[in-house]
């Protein structure tokens, strides 16, 4: 009997997969140094961002069980 895969902690942690199964995280510069910004690019840091780039499918492939 095989063992089961497990998904990796740190990228469930990082990383959501939308309804649609699009990869998405959290925007990075988000923490501080953010009173000089407008309340409206505030606002729109707080929304998860699709992750664009070649390790989708390596990203994709740690998180089996995350549909």
């Amino acid at each position: 009997m095989k063992g089961k895969i497990k998904n990796k902690k740190s990228i469930l942690k990082r990383f959501k997969i939308s309804a649609k199964g699009k990869l998405q995280h959290r925007p990075v510069r988000i923490d501080h140094f953010n009173a000089k910004e407008s309340g409206n690019e505030r606002r729109q840091k707080r929304q998860q961002k699709p992750f664009v780039g070649k390790e989708v499918t390596e990203i994709k492939k740690l998180l089996p069980y995350v549909d």
